[in-house]
């Protein structure tokens, strides 16, 4: 059977999706409950593990790896002292997904737990023996225990749009103080579900969250959450009454489709990303909710913040750039190709070590051309 674009998202959020690093594969049944369910790891069919990369002679810095179809984000944990991958398996006639369990040094597979829903986004919890993956063309989120690798738990969400038709889940934001899960979810208007991170039970929705919420980060000093959306607006969230405080807009009058977040609390300036349409990264006053910088590096999605090195990370989909910038000066340090199209950023916990997902191109029926690829970069 063809696979056909998912019921959660229109043709034009699809298309949004895509360019969000959360694009849609085979059609997955649309949930029915906002219910924690239990689930056993599923077998699914999968590519063989990619044989280890090796460095490029052109950098030896550089570690590239072909991992598999339909890689998203990916998380570290210091309990396995693993890298994690959370997959789609973005393959004609395949059900399912992948979570890779990598050796952060060699990028070598030690370890896979197979899923019966495709994984996107992801996080885990602080204490880093819980992986948390949205399962978004099934409008839902799964809990792995890292140490067995067994699915633990699931939750999947009723809310509908103005179309009757599922909100996929896009990224999640983890509350140590609270042990809850924000997760946003692309509609129109979007929604931003509140989940119990230790049980998997939905505890409260954030209503009329703009159109189609993206990016999510939480500032634990503050008590924030801060929110992106398809509309332009940065949503001030108090994570203690989930209520939406303010709304900041760039306040040019231009279009904008923000996504992704990284945050300096000490200068209190909150970055922003565009792929799409202003094409910059903007830098927030978090006092004041005013614009004092516009990055003019260009398409704009992933985004890290490394104060080790004070340096700042933009992966360039479109132009198939990962950027290295002085957080300070905004200077351009460094500049690596990593085509086709750079996605998502994790940073080790020394601050020394970067890596990067790499997606390739869609068919038609949104499966993958070729298998994506992860980047292990030593910053030192």
């Amino acid at each position: 059977m063809r696979p056909a674009i998912p019921r959660s998202l229109t043709t034009t959020g699809l298309a949004v999706a895509l360019a969000l690093g959360l694009a849609a594969c085979a059609q997955q049944p649309a949930a029915t409950t906002a219910s924690a369910t239990t689930a056993a790891a599923t077998p699914a069919p999968a590519p063989a593990p990619a044989p280890v990369a090796t460095a490029p002679a052109a950098d030896p810095k550089v570690l590239r790896r072909e991992l598999a179809h339909g890689v998203y984000e990916l998380v570290y944990s210091p309990v396995t002292q693993s890298v994690y991958a959370s997959t789609a398996q973005s393959i004609t006639g395949v059900k399912g997904g992948v979570i890779y369990k990598l050796d952060p040094t060699t990028l070598a597979t030690t370890g896979q737990t197979y899923t019966d829903l495709r994984n996107f986004g992801a996080t885990v919890n602080p204490a880093g023996d819980t992986l948390y993956v949205t399962n978004s063309v099934s409008s839902g989120i799964s809990a792995i225990d890292l140490k067995t690798g067994e699915v633990k738990s699931r939750l999947k969400f009723d809310d509908l749009g103005p179309d009757k038709k599922p909100l996929g889940p896009r990224q999640m934001a983890y509350d140590e103080a609270t042990h809850t899960l924000f997760v946003g979810g692309v509609g129109d208007p979007g929604v931003i579900w509140v989940v119990d991170a230790l049980t998997l039970k939905l505890k409260a929705r954030i209503q009329n969250a703009g159109k189609w919420v993206t990016g999510l980060l939480i500032d634990p000093a503050t008590r924030r959450l801060y929110a992106a959306n398809g509309g332009g607006e940065v949503l001030v969230i108090d994570t203690r009454s989930y209520r939406i405080q303010q709304r900041w807009t760039p306040g040019d009058g231009q279009e904008y489709l923000l996504l992704n977040f990284a945050h300096d609390p000490k200068t209190h300036r909150l970055f922003v990303t565009d792929n799409s349409k202003a094409k910059t990264t903007l830098v927030f006053d978090d006092r004041t909710g005013r614009v004092t910088q516009r990055l003019p590096v260009g398409d704009s999605l992933g985004i890290k913040l490394n104060p080790v090195r004070n340096e700042l990370y933009i992966t360039q989909r479109e132009s198939g750039k990962l950027l290295v910038l002085d957080s300070t000066s905004y200077a351009v340090k460094k500049s690596y190709d990593l085509p086709p199209n750079p996605n998502s950023l994790l940073l080790d916990p020394t601050g020394q070590i970067l890596y990067v997902t790499v997606k390739v191109g869609f068919n038609k029926d949104y499966s993958t051309v070729g298998p994506d690829s992860v980047v292990r970069i030593q910053l030192n």
